[in-house]
């Protein structure tokens, strides 16, 4: 057991009971599989930045091999897309199992993905699995829930799969040209009155 972990285990033990039990437990193959929603996902960053909350939800931080992503041994190991997963990661808005596969293409076509890059030093594949339109319940902004599954290789970590899931919210794409029978937008000092005025 590393210093790290011994020391958390520790410091877990002075703390109450009542320190965790306002937070659910992560479902980690849920949101792996894609099977929650950008609310649940939300649930993830305060447990990843705590190395103490990280611990109480089974999860083991480990040192960074790649600087975009955050790993973490399992406390025990979990089942993912069929596949027995020891460690995950997460990356801003993903959260992935890092799978013993050195070959993704066949976890690919079982998942129905698309392909995305497909040489022999990169592999990405993926499908948005949901889109669809939800507001800020605090601003009333709309917004579009997207929720992509998806697989890649990195080099980082050769003979391995990363597989997993993409919770954003993204503002819906505006639109360039105005609607059919709007009136230009007169801007003073750019257009002139109009003639006889």
């Amino acid at each position: 057991m590393t210093p790290l972990r011994l020391a958390c285990l520790g410091l877990l033990g002075l703390l109450p009971i009542s320190a965790f039990a306002d937070a659910a437990p992560l479902d980690l193959t849920a949101l792996i599989e894609c099977r929650q929603s950008v609310g649940d996902y939300n649930a993830v960053a305060p447990v990843v930045a705590d190395p103490l909350k990280a611990v109480a939800n089974g999860l083991q931080p480990l040192p960074q091999s790649n600087q975009f992503m955050t790993e973490f041994r399992l406390a025990a190991p979990i089942t993912v897309f069929g596949e027995r997963a020891e460690y995950i990661t997460v990356a801003g808005a993903s959260i992935m199992a890092i799978l013993d596969l050195a070959d993704p293409r066949p976890l690919a076509k079982r998942l129905a993905l698309e392909d995305g890059v497909d040489t022999p030093e990169k592999f990405m594949a993926g499908r948005e699995l949901v889109s669809r339109d939800v507001t800020d319940p605090r601003t009333g902004e709309a917004l579009i829930e997207s929720v992509i599954l998806s697989l890649s290789t990195v080099k980082s970590h050769p003979g391995k799969t990363l597989a997993g899931c993409t919770y954003s919210l993204d503002l819906p794409a505006e639109e360039d040209t105005p609607a059919p029978g709007a009136a230009p937008t007169a801007m003073p000092g750019v257009n002139p009155p109009p003639a006889g005025h």
